[in-house]
């Protein structure tokens, strides 16, 4: 999953689709219509930019093996180790 490029579909759609709700509802003098068509957007989005899609992984992340993870100390002890030695 390419989290950048998703993050980036998200916010155009969800920009896009405050605009075109804002210009709906100034139209049509309604805000309920601006609301569902807020919620069709944001629904769209969310169809778009949730599942896998290959077009969203050109940047992908890069995951550790699971031996150089091993290696690596977990985050939680490094935050309770430095806590610890903070109250000395």
């Amino acid at each position: 999953m390419d989290w950048q490029g998703q993050k980036l579909a998200e916010q155009i759609m969800l920009l896009l689709s405050a605009v075109i709700a804002f210009a709906a509802g100034y139209v049509l003098g309604s805000f309920q219509m601006m609301m569902i068509v807020y919620a069709g957007g944001v629904t769209l989005t969310t169809l778009i930019t949730v599942p896998n899609w290959p077009s969203f992984n050109r940047h992908p992340v890069k995951w550790l093996d699971p031996i150089e993870a091993e290696k690596h100390p977990k985050l939680q002890m490094a935050v309770s180790s430095k806590k610890k030695g903070s109250k000395k």
